[in-house]
């Protein structure tokens, strides 16, 4: 499994189109929250105008006060602020709903893409990546949208109404405002170069993080067998540092824009505390007109603060998002040819011709392949480690492509069938057992919809392991939790081939598939598996080689090539390659 450190965003405009396409689908929601954060901040934006109408009421001195105008103003300032508020509030709640909807929306379309592409994908990448793609990414990007998006839009309007009324009320003292702002957009600028691709390191490290400790997880039970819990705990010390690490070095940049603007801000108002005195000396401007311009300020300065730091909150969620692309970017498995048909009546005749494959360009692992399978065969596969015998499976099933030559199914390449029925074709059994949390039943009935009660239990039967189910406490209804934790390797081994035996099909694919369970089981399984298999193409993965013995045909495979094939007692009369293998597990 290999992670590739992520650099600088590539394109980060184009992952920004990207999102604004989600969002577009809410596009009249959008208006709506325009409209109503227009109103919110032109409510916000009266508030120090009454202030200072207030202020220059109590100016007149001691005695000579209106305070019924004082009043009047309070009222409506007030009643202004309120407003805004109540606005604001109803703005968010819209917002967290539609980032919801559209996170689910992204979370789909991820979900359905891992569906399309190849196999070779998940065998390059770490599971927990993935999933952190799928959570911790999504979240990042719908929390962005939720809260960031209005943040911007908000301070935006303020920005520029706050700069507009202080333009009216003192020209001269917005000078000074306006030679602070090219300062504040320039560090802004410097610091996105900073921030951008130590965020997006972040977002890699953690879903390094989380593959580590799903594959450790998994494992728990080799760990602790292998007593090597310190050394996991000391590995994943060094990956939680990584992540740690690259937290803080994302987040060392991001603090500091706050606190930074905030220092330009402040110097700009002691400017205007100063240039005001000067002005009201000299009779330019009122007290209350100081006060508005002051609390203009103030108000021009926040957002100004709030957007450097939303900044980096869009920086990290650009990132994040850039990973979500990067998936849904991702090769699917090739289109099925125009005039592909379905795979239908099946008789169950193979035939590969000089295949030639390998994973990795110039890497090849089976080289000029031929076999031929007729209907209704026991085809056994056998060999040493890494000869390629899972290749071939991988093939049939068309998770991957062959290089050179071609697989026929009943004397038609495999290509000019629709790769969904062609694998329909199939049943399978392999070594790594998969259930799910969900009862017994449905994971018996997996395959086969609609399948009944009587179905079920028929194949169970069959796959010796119905007694077992009887035992539970809800017997077929017993849920199995995830993974099927609470049931031994075996019996998950005997569900799976229960599955199989289900599955109405006339092809059948058993990798090492009774690897997991006693001999005696075994052989009462093999023998009903035999009875099922009559009148089915059946492809065998074996190790124990006294378990094929009576396959119709043995082909032993060795560095990609099949150096014999035969029946047991012909290969065992050469005292060649499968002589030395079968004679090997029993001495």
């Amino acid at each position: 499994m290999n992670i590739t450190v992520m650099k600088k965003p590539k394109d980060t405009s184009g992952t920004l189109r990207r999102v604004l396409k989600y969002l577009s689908e809410y596009k009249w929601i959008f208006l709506l929250i325009i409209i109503l954060c227009l109103v919110s901040n032109i409510l916000s934006l009266l508030g120090p105008s009454l202030a200072g109408s207030a202020i220059n009421e109590t100016a007149a001195g001691v005695g000579k006060v209106n305070f019924e105008n004082v009043f009047y103003f309070a009222k409506r300032m007030l009643i202004c602020y309120v407003s805004a508020s109540v606005i604001t509030i109803a703005i968010n709640v819209i917002m967290m709903y539609v980032s919801k909807f559209i996170a689910r929306k992204m979370r789909k379309d991820v979900f359905d893409k891992l569906m399309r592409i190849p196999v070779g994908y998940f065998d390059r990448n770490q599971s927990g990546d993935i999933i952190s793609r799928v959570s911790y990414d999504i979240d990042v990007i719908s929390t962005c949208i939720a809260t960031d998006m209005v943040s911007i839009l908000t301070s935006a309007v303020t920005v520029i109404g706050s700069f507009a009324m202080m333009l009216y009320i003192s020209p001269i003292m917005s000078v000074v405002v306006v030679v602070t702002i090219p300062v504040s957009v320039a560090y802004t600028l410097y610091m996105r170069k900073k921030t951008q691709p130590r965020y997006s390191r972040r977002s890699v490290k953690y879903g390094a993080m989380n593959g580590f400790v799903e594959e450790m997880f998994t494992g728990q039970k080799s760990i602790q067998a292998y007593a090597y819990e310190d050394k996991v705990c000391g590995r994943f010390a060094k990956v939680n540092q990584d992540a740690a690490d690259a937290y803080y070095q994302a987040d060392y940049y991001g603090t500091t824009v706050g606190p930074t603007m905030g220092s330009i801000n402040n110097m700009s108002l002691a400017l205007i505390a100063i240039l005001g005195c000067v002005l009201y000396m000299a009779g330019g401007v009122t007290l209350g007109q100081i006060s508005s311009f002051v609390l203009y300020s103030r108000k021009f300065s926040g957002p100004i603060n709030e957007i450097a730091n939303i900044i980096n909150e869009i920086f990290s969620a650009l990132a994040a998002a850039e990973r979500v692309f990067r998936l849904l970017d991702e090769a699917e498995e090739a289109a099925d040819r125009m005039n592909a048909r379905a795979l239908c009546d099946v008789k169950g005749d193979v035939d590969l011709k000089h295949v030639s494959f390998g994973y990795e360009p110039g890497k090849i692992i089976l080289n000029d392949l031929n076999l031929q399978s007729d209907a209704g065969k026991l085809i056994a596969i056998v060999g040493p480690t890494g000869a390629g015998k899972t290749t071939i499976i991988n093939l049939l099933m068309r998770f991957y492509d062959v290089n050179g030559g071609s697989i026929s199914v009943d004397g038609t390449d495999i290509h000019d069938y629709t790769r969904s029925t062609l694998r329909g074709a199939y049943a399978m059994v392999l070594q790594d057992t998969w259930v799910f949390r969900g009862t017994i039943f449905e994971n018996i009935a997996y395959g086969k919809e609609n399948a009944t009660r009587e179905e079920v239990e028929a194949a169970a039967k069959a796959a010796h392991i119905h007694p077992f189910i009887m035992r539970l406490p809800n017997g077929y209804d017993t849920v199995i939790s995830e993974d099927g934790g609470n049931i031994s390797k075996g019996q998950k081994q005997l569900l799976t081939i229960a599955r199989a035996m289900l599955y109405d099909c006339k092809m059948l694919i058993l990798d090492e598939a009774t690897s997991n369970v006693d001999t005696g089981t075994e052989r009462e399984i093999q023998a009903a598996m035999r009875r099922l298999m009559s009148n089915k193409t059946c492809f065998v993965i074996a190790h124990r080689l006294s378990t094929i013995r009576h396959a119709d045909r043995i082909l032993v495979v060795n560095h990609g090539d099949v150096i014999e094939q035969g029946t047991h007692e012909s290969l065992i009369k050469k005292v060649v390659f499968y002589y030395n293998l079968y004679t090997a597990q029993f001495e």
